[in-house]
């Protein structure tokens, strides 16, 4: 079966996408996401496939598309998603989505012993399908606009094959009499909701080179293990980008430090300098307590 997919960005094309979705009895759903760059996730695009469609949503653009939680909350059409976890949670975070009749993919082909759960890999296995997903679109900067039409084709991709793997692997769980089971994991995965990172008060310990420092420089090395997890928070950052380990390990070994002798060091960036300088001090200070 052939499938076209649709960007949803007027409200015509919302208004036929919202018509298709919530008159099937059956969608495909999945999400891109951007947890790598960001403290807190950034949810990038929202796909789902009808029968007929591919719709891709996207969430930057202000465009009303709360009638989605009409269709996920419907106990009569069945959301199909491959490994749920993370889309249910970002979904509901951002929109409050709630939903009821899901079937994940993912969970369905473990039950029925499928060991390599890919979608890939499970698409192969139970229908003959080759997928091609290119990594370097996978891992591709899915917040920046616009996107291209490579993207936008492996993001309608990872819907296209859902609802005939649906079908394949709901066979699978009835005759191997599993569906009871199926069921109730899929009831629980419905209900599973997001949480922000927590800070981990001994995670300085972790960082590589620890055992190699005095008491002072431990203490240093906290406060900025601490400091980096708080401005990564409030930037909306990963930790990695604010600072990295090799960054604050160097930096608790110095004495007396200044923004002007730290920019003479060449320890961090000019760019992390003119952000962070004068916090990364008063830090350093409080080390020397």
């Amino acid at each position: 079966m052939g499938i076209n997919w649709i960007l949803v960005d007027n409200p015509q094309k919302l208004e036929a996408a919202k018509g298709d979705i919530l008159n099937a009895r059956h969608i495909g759903i999945d999400t891109e996401y951007d947890s790598f760059r960001y403290f807190r996730e950034i949810l990038c695009l929202i796909q789902i496939c009808t029968e007929s469609h591919a719709y891709i949503f996207d969430p930057l653009l202000d465009m009303d598309i709360s009638f989605l939680g009409d269709a996920f909350i419907n106990a009569s059409t069945v959301k199909i998603i491959h490994a749920c976890d993370n889309d249910i949670r970002l979904l509901n975070r951002d929109y409050g989505f709630r939903f009821r009749n899901i079937f994940d993919t993912y969970r369905a082909a473990s039950i029925l012993g499928i060991t390599a759960l890919s979608l890939t890999s499970i698409v192969s296995e139970c229908l003959g399908v080759e997928l091609k997903k290119p990594k370097k679109i996978q891992r591709s900067r899915w917040d920046i606009r616009p996107l291209t039409d490579e993207q936008l084709n492996y993001a309608a991709l990872d819907t296209r094959y859902l609802p005939d793997l649906y079908s394949h692997l709901k066979e699978g769980l009835i005759r191997n009499k599993l569906e009871e089971e199926a069921e109730a994991i899929f009831h629980r995965m419905a209900n599973v909701r997001w949480s922000e990172k927590t800070f981990h008060p001994e995670g300085s310990s972790r960082i590589e080179g620890y055992d190699s420092l005095d008491g002072l420089q431990r203490c240093r090395l906290k406060n900025l293990y601490r400091w980096r997890f708080e401005a990564a928070k409030r930037t909306n950052a990963a930790v990695f980008l604010v600072l990295s380990d090799r960054n604050i390990m160097d930096l608790s070994k110095g004495n007396g430090q200044t923004v002007r002798s730290l920019s003479e060091s060449g320890l961090i960036s000019a760019a992390k300098l003119k952000t962070f300088g004068p916090e990364i001090i008063e830090i350093l200070g409080k080390g020397d307590l």
